[in-house]
């Protein structure tokens, strides 16, 4: 049984709208998510005692979305990650978009899917976002009409993207949640067990692009297909920490992608998803300036990201799996977040 109440969140400065705020809840697992930028913004899970604890990064108010922040909670689109200098070509066409990462453009431009306010529609289960995305939206080509959807099941956050196009355009959305299975507001990500099933990642130049090279894990750092204790492992191979892609099934089939133990609580979660790659960030930009919930302080390495997605840059990388969606064809997506305790 979910129950699904809607309260408001907060008002947009000058008149930009109300923001809302829709608690999801089974007897397992609460969720908070908010109309800006379909953003989850607490998501309490039970410890193997039974005491709740919220495993996400972010705010309490609205205020702290709106600041200059690294996109906690939030759906980024219309293409998450990286495209190499901000241009990509399309029918002998070529586009540009905001550079905003260094010489590159991130997660949609400076108006991102995470700036905006969705149409929430309350389902049984969850609840539905929705918006169109104009012709030209941050460079993009084509109108694009999006579907968010986050359903609960017991101890299971399902969230599902849906988009049409009017145009060509490529598309590729995600979930940006920072995870710290000890709570939110604990110091480290230090203590976790990561797992990831993938034989293969993607190596990137300086500026976080993939060179185009599909390498295998064995015997690098990026090997996680055994469960590794993430401080150790960083430790041991000498790394700052991880922002790269790595390279899933490439079925549109349900399945495995991950699991991250925390011993200390029991808490587990494991990801399912239907797309070709996950992103595993450990939040190396994280530098502590932003207060966050219940005055909560993030330093680097406190959260950690599984981001699940098409590759980055594969608009420019024709070897990547395609990224691009026609008139007529639809892009669906589904990514399954489970919590347990073992």
């Amino acid at each position: 049984m979910v129950s699904v109440t809607r309260t408001v969140f907060g008002e947009l400065p000058s008149g930009g709208g109300t923001v809302e705020k829709f608690q999801l809840q089974s007897d397992l697992l609460k969720v908070d998510i908010i109309s800006w930028g379909c953003t989850i913004t607490a998501l309490e899970v039970k410890d193997r005692q039974g005491k709740a604890s919220d495993v996400v990064l972010g705010f309490a108010e609205l205020e702290g979305y709106l600041q200059k922040q690294p996109y906690f909670g939030a759906v980024v689109g219309r293409v998450a990650n990286r495209i190499a200098k901000g241009a990509f070509t399309l029918g002998g066409k070529e586009y540009h978009l905001a550079i905003n990462n260094g010489p590159n453009s991130l997660h949609g431009g400076l108006r991102g899917f995470d700036k905006v306010l969705w149409t929430p529609q309350v389902l049984t289960n969850g609840v539905q976002f929705s918006r169109v995305s104009p012709d030209g939206e941050e460079g993009y080509p084509g109108e694009l009409k999006v579907c968010v959807t986050y359903t609960l099941d017991g101890g299971e956050l399902v969230v599902n993207y849906r988009a049409q196009s009017s145009q060509t355009t490529p598309v590729n959305l995600t979930n940006h949640s920072y995870f710290n299975l000890a709570g939110q507001g604990s110091p480290n990500i230090y203590d976790h067990e990561v797992t990831i099933e993938a034989d293969a990642f993607l190596p990137v130049d300086e500026t976080l692009i993939p060179t185009g090279d599909v390498a295998p894990v064995q015997g690098t750092a990026f090997d996680l297909r055994k469960p590794v204790e993430l401080g150790k492992h960083l430790q041991e191979f000498h790394i700052n920490g991880f922002d790269h892609n790595f390279c899933l099934k490439r079925s549109k089939e349900k399945h495995f992608c991950a699991r991250v133990h925390h011993a200390g609580s029991g808490r587990v979660l494991e990801v399912y998803t239907t797309q070709p790659g996950v992103q595993f960030y450990t939040g190396n930009f994280l530098n502590g300036t932003l207060k966050g919930k219940s005055g909560a302080v993030y330093p680097k390495h406190s959260g950690f990201c599984l981001e699940t997605q098409h590759w980055p840059d594969a608009v420019n990388q024709p070897h990547f799996p395609p990224v691009l969606l026609s008139p007529g064809e639809e892009y669906n997506h589904t990514t399954w977040f489970k919590f347990s305790v073992a």
